[in-house]
């Protein structure tokens, strides 16, 4: 799909590197936005350093920008910028003019902000650093942009209750009162994503922030619209222990053999939803502006899944293509509820038009062909957990390496 641009739609995505940034980036793109991707690929060297690379070979946001322009005639302006930065962000900020500004650049992974002092002080200081930055960025630059930051579902953690769409009405000794819905993240990453929806919160109330933050699950698949046209636009694929995503490394293991590695007993349960929908949800939050002082929440998945589940219907479609995979059960490295209640709302986007693509066989079946094709790219000593977030488990062994990235010359985004 080709537009013209837009002259009133111009949209920052900080992040446009990333697994969701550069299919975000080109979506809108796409459809008539003027786009600004902006990264400085320090997820690319945290992954290189730490064997945990994509599996496709993506190239840098300049030679992806070139591709989509050639096969879409649809362009995206691409900045090499460390968000951390404040100086040179407000600047991309003021001689943009964004109207919108989704914000992706964080260290993504729970695991890695779990391992050793070093990747849990990255974490917390380049994910705080980032979202304040882009706060200020705003607010000096651009007060009317509508800020959109990346959350996740992993906020709230598993309560014994139902986890509403951001916000909970509270009646306590006859009075009542609105506040965010509880957040317990399960790891240091998704306790930074709640300190991140704290700040933003606050210079809402006290600034006159427009702010949508979208609690979204674990995103699964391969494809949207313009990745089909060309290899070149393939977003990055993880399947490791790092950052790949659950589903995305069962179908992996699948192709080549190795049992599923489901963590624990696999009744954890969590809100998942496909790329494509990832991408369409954002560009409803896009389109509705809060007003100025207005932080909305929406809940960001289509479907809830026990892990075990999830293994179980990648099990059935490689069986349909003649695959043959099977499950192994690790023990749960993570700090998680084996059991848990779970029940999620998520109306917000259902409500304003989202059609959701659920899990299918056949879905599962695309994704397993597409990794098919890559099998002599997979690199099997990836599957396998190496950090432990219990730091006080008996005969954890402390991690001596020292990832990329970490020392204070060269913060990251």
């Amino acid at each position: 799909m080709t537009t013209a641009s837009d002259p009133d739609r111009r949209i920052i995505v900080l992040g446009g590197d990333g697994y969701l940034g550069w299919p975000t980036a080109m979506h809108f793109a796409t459809r008539g936005w003027t786009v600004c991707a902006v990264d400085n690929y320090s997820r690319r060297e945290i992954a290189s350093a730490n064997n945990a690379s994509s599996l496709f070979d993506n190239p840098k946001l300049p030679e992806r920008c070139n591709a989509l322009r050639r096969v879409t005639n649809s362009n995206v302006v691409s900045v090499e910028l460390d968000v951390n930065d404040y100086c040179a962000l407000s600047q991309i900020v003021r001689e943009f003019r964004p109207t919108a500004l989704l914000h992706f650049a964080e260290q993504p992974s729970a695991p890695y902000s779990m391992w050793t002092y070093e990747t849990a002080r990255f974490t917390l200081n380049n994910n705080i650093n980032t979202t304040f930055n882009a706060i200020w960025a705003i607010l000096q630059e651009a007060p009317d942009c509508h800020l959109i930051k990346l959350g996740t579902m992993g906020e709230y953690g598993t309560p014994n209750i139902d986890i509403e769409e951001g916000w909970i009405d509270i009646h306590h000794r006859g009075r009542s009162e609105r506040f965010l819905f509880p957040r317990q993240g399960p790891s240091l990453y998704h306790t930074t994503k709640i300190m991140d929806t704290d700040l933003i919160h606050f210079y809402c109330r006290h600034c006159g922030l427009r702010a949508t933050d979208l609690m979204q699950g674990p995103v699964y698949g391969i494809h949207t619209e313009e990745t089909r046209l060309s290899d070149q636009l393939l977003t990055n694929f993880h399947y490791d222990d790092i950052f790949g995503t659950v589903l995305n490394r069962f179908v992996v293991q699948a192709v080549v053999g190795i049992p599923l590695t489901v963590y624990g007993e696999g009744r954890q349960v969590r809100g998942f939803l496909n790329l494509i929908d990832s991408l369409r949800c954002i560009e409803i939050a896009a389109l509705e502006t809060p007003k100025a002082g207005q932080l909305c929440v929406a809940n960001q998945f289509t479907q809830t899944f026990a892990i075990l589940d999830l293994a179980a219907r990648v099990v059935d479609a490689a069986d349909f293509l003649g695959i043959r995979a099977t499950i192994d059960h690790l023990p749960n490295p993570r700090m998680e509820q084996a059991d848990h209640y779970y029940n999620p709302t998520h109306r917000h986007f259902v409500d304003r038009g989202l059609v959701p693509n659920l899990l299918t066989r056949e879905t599962l079946v695309d994704m397993l062909k597409v990794v098919s094709e890559n099998r002599s790219r997979i690199d099997t000593s990836r599957f396998y957990p190496r950090i432990s977030w219990n730091r006080r488990a008996p005969g954890h062994q402390r991690c001596e390496a020292r990832p990329a990235a970490m020392d204070e010359e060269r913060r990251t985004a």
